[in-house]
């Protein structure tokens, strides 16, 4: 089985997928990542199933190696999501439900994608975006609590429903409303809602290209 097939049917990597190599063999795609990867020309070996040379034969330990691998790996994932093949294949484990759905009840089970808040490796693990709500969660299971965040990055999940625009849901926004004994809370209460416009969408027909509502520009010029 080939080194890449092998990492992504791993327990903990199913939200990854098999970066062609057409993609990793070109050196402009992964541009500066050899200042980041430690043993790198090694890691960069196993991934593509090279046979090491000899200066790779001096590495002191293998495990060193996989480690780099891995992360070298996570950061051309990185890279390669966001390109059209990349996208349409998370596109299609997203359509199929690979990542899981919304823990929030009112989003009714929508879909997401992992993301990360940073690029860069080693700050923090991986979260899941979810398009509805357009928030972000901890994944359930603890086999991802050590998936990093950057293997996903900051951009890709929101490329993915610039891209595919039919892939963002069509779910009636609701808010959750507290009440005591059927009264609904003020929002000037302690205890009461706080800045739900958060999650109030706006309807896009409504906003021009600024992003200003059509009906407000009306009224400025009278």
């Amino acid at each position: 089985m080939p080194w890449i097939a092998w990492f992504c049917s791993l327990t903990g990597h199913h939200y990854f997928v098999e970066v062609a190599e057409e993609f990793i063999e070109d050196d402009f795609n992964l541009t500066g990542l050899n200042s980041i990867v430690p043993f790198y020309k090694e890691a960069l070996e196993m991934i593509l199933d090279l046979e090491p040379e000899e200066e790779s034969a001096k590495v002191p330990d293998v495990s060193i190696v996989e480690a780099s691998a891995e992360q070298l790996y996570g950061l051309i994932h990185q890279r390669y999501i966001v390109t059209r093949q990349g996208l349409q294949q998370m596109a299609d484990k997203y359509q199929q439900g690979h990542f899981g759905t919304c823990p929030r009840t009112f989003c009714q089970s929508i879909n997401v994608v992992p993301c990360g808040r940073y690029d860069l490796p080693g700050v923090e693990t991986v979260k899941l975006y979810c398009p509805n709500c357009q928030d972000i969660y901890s994944p359930p299971s603890s086999r991802y609590q050590n998936l990093d965040g950057a293997y996903f990055g900051t951009t890709f999940a929101h490329m993915l429903f610039h891209v595919y625009p039919e892939l963002v849901p069509t779910i009636t926004p609701k808010i959750y409303q507290p009440a005591i004994y059927g009264f609904k809370i003020s929002e000037y209460s302690r205890c009461g809602p706080r800045m739900q416009w958060l999650r109030t969408k706006v309807d896009p027909n409504l906003l021009d290209v600024r992003g200003n509502f059509v009906g407000d520009l009306h009224e400025d010029r009278n």
